[in-house]
Order: structure tokens, then sequence, then C-alpha cells
């Protein structure tokens, strides 16, 4: 039995560790990992292969940063013939990146059967590009893996059958379980002179928020003024980094403190002991909720509305009011942005991947 494991950017880095060790309990399973280089510098990848323990890719594509259609199309074509080569059992994406929708076309016309993990998410809002690549991945998907029941629901009412569809929770808090302790070994809030619950963080990424200088100034003056009540410390992608420095924000005052990308252990330890999250990631929402830290989204939708229903996170949107006035009530003492039940969110338990492996190796795709 082969299975080929196409990955390409950070998120999918988190996802496929567990898959992978889960699998390698398995002694009939060969595994192969394709990486098509869509995040390619150093602090996006390789030090995140090295801190989840993931093998050296066997196949690295090679195809760095482009537009959606340029990049959409070169995974295609340097994907193929790697399939062709190959010939796997099965091929394994992940999340909703363009490499997940490229390798899943090149799949479906090849015969190749695929499986999607972290499938059935759904924002709503189709002029997000990873809501395309989600709606088309699950359509071609010949097995789809969901973190949460909502995401069942999704597919069904999308006309995706029931017999291809499993609930098995979420593999990016198998990652956050199983490196807990290493996690708490860094180093990082020594480096930037931290306290535990003394500070806020700040991630933004998507075009919605930095693409528009209008947008992204006005948004960075209303927590400009929230970091003087609270540090607030931005791990700042390069591209954003750029349009910041246009905006003259390159150097911003005291309180919100620019850094560099961080590994995975030091971007966790980080998170995990800041007294808010201020982010526009989907990630983030999860591994906040599983953490019990509140986390403010700067959207106005989330394809994770399990996070906002059983966990930690609330929308506010491009609404700055609604941004300051839940910001201070934290800080104030109001508790009301808990939602987890009992037990946390239903298998978000850290065996998610194992039930992923068990359901691979009975498949009729792959044999027993």
């Amino acid at each position: 039995m082969k299975i080929l494991h196409v990955v390409g950017a950070r998120p999918n880095f988190m996802k496929v560790a567990p898959v992978l060790h889960a699998l390698s309990q398995y002694d009939t399973v060969r595994q192969i990992i394709v990486h098509t280089g869509q995040h390619y510098d150093v602090n996006m990848s390789d030090i995140f292969f090295q801190q989840l323990g993931i093998p050296a890719p066997d196949v690295n594509l090679e195809i760095g940063s482009a537009s959606h259609a340029q990049q959409t199309a070169q995974i295609m074509a340097r994907f193929e013939p790697v399939v062709l080569e190959q010939k796997p059992d099965m091929v394994l994406v992940y999340g909703d990146v363009n490499s997940t929708v490229a390798a899943t076309l090149v799949c479906a016309k090849l015969l190749i059967p695929v499986a999607h993990v972290e499938a059935g998410l759904r924002s709503g809002d189709r002029t997000m590009p990873e809501e395309i690549n989600r709606l088309v991945t699950d359509q071609l998907a010949d097995l789809l893996f969901t973190p949460s029941g909502d995401g069942d629901q999704n597919l069904l009412r999308e006309g995706i059958a029931a017999e291809k569809i499993h609930c098995v929770g979420n593999v990016m808090i198998d990652t956050l379980v199983r490196l807990q302790p290493a996690v708490a070994d860094s180093a990082v809030l020594d480096e930037l002179h931290l306290v535990p619950g003394g500070y806020a963080v700040l991630t933004l990424h998507r075009p919605s928020n930095v693409d528009d200088d209008r947008v992204l100034g006005a948004l960075l003056g209303a927590i400009l003024a929230l970091a003087e009540r609270l540090p607030i410390v931005f791990p700042v992608h390069p591209r954003t980094r750029h349009r910041l420095e246009r905006l003259g924000l390159g150097l911003p005052p005291e309180g919100l403190r620019l850094i560099d990308p961080l590994g995975y252990l030091d971007f966790q330890r980080l998170t995990s002991q800041a007294r808010i999250v201020l982010t526009d990631s989907g990630g983030i929402q999860e591994e906040t909720s599983y953490l019990g830290i509140p986390c403010l989204t700067l959207r106005t939708n989330t394809e994770r509305p399990v996070t906002v229903a059983m966990g930690t996170n609330m929308l506010v949107g491009n609404d700055l009011d609604r941004l300051r006035t839940r910001f201070h009530a934290i800080l104030d003492g109001d508790d009301s942005w808990d939602q987890r039940p009992p037990g946390g969110i239903p298998l978000w338990d850290g065996h998610a991947a194992e039930r992923i492996a068990n359901i691979l190796c009975k498949t009729k795709f792959v044999g027993t």
C-alpha cells in the first residue's frame, strides 16, 4: 500500500505530522511526502518540518509564490508526473490551500483516490480563494475527514454521499497535544521579556485585512490604541511588513511590538500564555479554543463556527467599536467568551489521526 501526502503551506505541516505518525504504525503502509513549495522560505517551511518531526519530503516541486491561477496550474503540471511515476493507492490532501485543490484535480482525472483531511469547513464567503478550494476539493474527494459535526452537515447539504464522510476530530489539536512538553520548554517569553498573561498576540495575513491600505491603516490605528492598555506582540509575515512600511508603520509606537515570524514551538508558547489573541487565522481560532484563550477574530465570517459555538472565539469583523469593546471587556473580567462544554469540543482529544489511519487501512482503496 502506498499513500502519498501532499503539503505546501504551513497549516498543512501541523496537519500531516500526526497522520504520518499514525500511519507509520501499520507495517503494510508505505508513505511518500510531496512538498509543493507553496511556502518556501525557512521560517515558513523548513523549521516546521524540523520541529514537527516530519521526514524530509521525498519530492519538492519548488513552486514558490505566484498568483492563485499560476500557482495552481504549476502545481498541477509538476504534480501529475509524480503521481504517474509513484502510482499511489491513495493521495491525502490537507486543508484549503492551492496545493490541496491542485493535487485533487490531478488525481480526479487520473482516477487516483483522494482523501481530504479537514473536509467540510465552510465560511459561506466565495470571495475567499480558500472557500473555492474547499468546495472543489470536497466534491472530488473519495474520503472526507471532518473535524466537527458542522462539517458533516455542510457536506451532506452539498450532496456528498454519507458513506464518504467520517467525523474524526481535529488533527491540528493532535499536534498541539503531542508537542505540549516541547512548547513548555520554549524560551521565547524570556527572549522577548514577556510575562504570562501580560500581553496580547496579533496575527494578520488575509488579503481582506492587509491588501487595502485604508482598511489596514484603520485596523492598525484601533490596535495601537488597544496596545496602550496591554502590550501587543505581532509576528509579521514579510508581505505584511512591506505594507506596514508603506503606511509608515515600520517602527510603530511602543506597545505594538513587531517581531519576525516564529517557528511552531515558539509561536505556540507565545499564544498559550497570552491574555488575548487577535487574529484572522483559521487555525489559531481552533488552537485558542482548545487552550481556553480568548480570541477576537478580525473577520466577518469563519469556516470554523464550532470555535464560536463551543470555543473561545468571537467574530468582530471590521467593526472596530466591537473590537475595542470586547478587548476591554475581557481585560475587565468578562468571561462570556468561554463557550467550551465540559470535556471540550467533541473529538478534539489528540487522537484524530489515529482514527484517520484506522479508516484508511480498512477502505477498499488501500486494502487491509
